[in-house]
C-alpha cells in the first residue's frame, strides 16, 4: 500500500517537480533572450547544458524535502560506495555537496557560526561546521533537508568525516555505518581488500534492515554498470579540454561535478553527462572556448573556493588564463574505471580504497605530472586548503617536484574551500596576479 507521504514524494520527483523546474527554465530563457551579451566579457558563450544541470540538481533537493517518511534516507560522504544503497531505494543526501552549495550562496558564515556556538572549533573543516550548523538550526538554501534514517561514512578521503558523522548520529539518533579503507602505500594488499569487503557485507545487512528490503546481486550489478558508465562519461567531458581552446574552464568543471557526486549510479546522471559531452564536442568542432582568448593553460590542485568562483575565474579569464584540468574533478573520473561488474564486491573494494586522497604522495605526484603533460599546462596552482588538510599536506614537496620534473611554474595559494572568513582576499589575489604576470 502506498502511503500519502510516498505518493507526495513520487509526484514531486516525477511529475510536479520536473514540470515546475522546466517552466522556470523556459521563463529564464525568455529573459536571457532579451538581454544583450556583454561585449567585454572574457568568457565564451555559456554552456546550454547548465540549464539542465540546474533542473537536475534542483529536482534532487526538491524531492528530498518529501523523502523522509516516504523512502529510506541516507546521508552519505562523497567517497562512500553509494552504489550499494541505490537498489534498496534510499534517497541519498550528500552533506559535502550541500555545504558547497551553502558556500556558493554565501551562507557558510552564519551556519558555521551556529556550530561554533555549540563548541566546534574554527579549525574544523568548514564543510563539517556548515552542515552541523544547518542540522542544529534547520536553515538551508534548499528549503529543507530530509532527516536521515542511516548515516554512511567512508574515511577514504579524511578521518574528520568519522567524527562529523558521529556528531550527526548523536544529533539525529540514527545508526552510523562505516567503511574504513586502510591507507594505501603503493598498491593495496589482499588483506586490505578483505577488510573492506567485510565492512561492505555489514553495510548491506544494515541497509536491508533499515529499508526493510532484500535486493539481489543482479540489482547491485545493474547500478554498478550505471556508475561505471557515468564516471566514464564524466571523464569524456573532462578530456574535451585537451583541445585548444578548451571548450570550458576548470571552474565550469567544478560546477558540473554535482551529478557524478550526488547522483552517481542513476540513469539521470548518465543522461546529463551525455548531453554535456555532446555540447562540449560541438564547441570543440566550432572552435568555441570557455574563455575568448586562451593564451595560457594551467592546472588546479585541491577543492575549489566555492564562494570565490566568479571572481577568480574572471581574474584569470581577463588575462587569458584557463584552468584546463584539476586533480579534484579528475578524481571523480578515475575511480569508476576500477569498478568491474563481473567482480562486483572485489572491484568495489579496490575502487574505493584507491581514491586519490587514500594513496601516498608518490601517487599524487604521478597523477599531477600525468595531468600536466596530458593537458599541456604551463603552470599549476596548488590550493593550500585550510579546511582540507589531507589534500593540502605535502603540497610544498609537490610544488618543488613539479617544478623540477616538468619545468613549470607552480604557485601555492592559501584559502579555504567554503568559509570566506578564512580567506584573505586581497593578499591572495595579489599573489595570484603576480604569478600570472610572471608568464609575460
Amino acid at each position: 500500500m502506498i502511503t500519502r507521504r510516498r505518493l507526495e514524494y513520487e509526484l514531486v520527483k516525477h511529475v510536479v517537480g520536473p514540470a515546475t523546474l522546466r517552466f522556470d527554465t523556459l521563463r529564464g530563457e525568455l529573459k536571457r533572450r532579451k538581454k544583450k551579451p556583454r561585449p567585454d566579457s572574457p568568457f565564451g558563450p555559456p554552456l546550454e547544458a547548465a540549464h539542465k544541470l540546474k533542473e537536475l540538481m534542483s529536482l534532487h533537493y526538491l524531492a528530498g524535502r518529501y523523502a523522509d517518511g516516504a523512502v529510506p534516507v541516507a546521508w552519505v560522504t562523497s567517497g562512500f560506495p553509494v552504489e550499494f544503497l541505490r537498489p534498496f531505494g534510499f534517497h541519498a543526501v550528500y552533506p559535502e555537496n550541500h555545504a558547497a552549495l551553502c558556500s556558493a550562496q554565501k551562507q557558510v558564515p552564519e551556519l558555521a557560526s551556529a556550530a561554533e556556538a555549540e563548541g566546534y572549533a574554527t579549525d574544523l573543516c568548514s564543510y563539517a561546521r556548515c552542515d552541523l550548523g544547518s542540522a542544529f538550526t534547520g536553515k538551508t538554501p534548499v528549503g529543507r533537508l530530509p532527516k536521515p534514517d542511516l548515516l554512511c561514512c567512508c574515511t577514504n578521503i579524511c578521518q574528520t568525516l568519522l567524527y562529523w558523522y558521529r556528531a550527526l548520529a548523536t544529533h539525529f539518533n540514527v545508526p552510523l555505518v562505516l567503511i574504513d579503507p586502510p591507507f594505501v602505500y603503493g598498491k593495496a594488499k589482499p588483506h586490505h581488500h578483505q577488510y573492506i569487503l567485510d565492512q561492505m557485507e555489514e553495510l548491506l545487512a544494515e541497509a536491508a534492515r533499515v529499508s526493510r528490503k532484500q535486493v539481489s546481486l543482479a540489482e547491485l550489478v545493474e547500478v554498478m554498470h550505471l556508475a561505471r558508465e557515468g564516471t566514464a562519461l564524466w571523464g569524456e567531458c573532462l578530456d574535451a579540454s585537451r583541445n585548444r581552446p578548451a571548450p570550458w574552464t576548470g571552474f565550469d568543471g567544478f560546477v558540473h561535478i554535482g551529478p557524478i557526486v550526488a547522483l552517481r549510479g542513476t540513469k539521470e546522471c548518465n543522461a546529463y553527462y551525455r548531453l554535456l559531452r555532446d555540447e562540449l564536442h560541438d564547441r570543440v568542432k566550432k572552435g568555441i572556448g570557455g574563455i575568448k582568448n586562451e593564451r595560457h593553460r594551467l592546472m588546479w590542485d585541491n577543492l575549489p573556493i566555492w564562494y570565490g568562483l566568479r571572481e577568480l575565474s574572471t581574474l584569470l579569464a581577463e588575462r587569458g588564463f584557463n584552468f584546463v584540468c584539476t586533480s579534484y574533478t579528475n578524481a571523480w573520473a578515475e575511480g569508476g574505471a576500477l569498478v568491474d561488474p563481473s567482480q562486483p564486491m572485489a572491484s568495489m573494494a579496490r575502487a574505493y580504497s584507491h581514491v586519490l586522497l587514500n594513496q601516498d604522495l608518490k601517487n599524487r605526484l604521478s597523477v599531477l605530472e600525468r595531468l600536466a603533460r596530458t593537458y599541456e599546462v604551463e603552470g599549476a596552482v596548488l590550493h593550500s586548503d585550510r579546511s582540507c588538510k589531507p589534500y593540502s599536506v605535502g603540497q610544498i614537496d609537490l610544488k618543488d617536484r613539479l617544478q623540477k620534473a616538468l619545468g613549470i611554474r607552480v604557485l601555492l595559494f592559501e584559502a579555504d574551500h567554503a568559509d570566506p572568513r578564512a580567506y584573505a582576499k586581497e593578499p591572495a589575489e595579489n599573489r595570484l596576479t603576480a604569478f600570472l604576470e610572471s608568464f609575460a
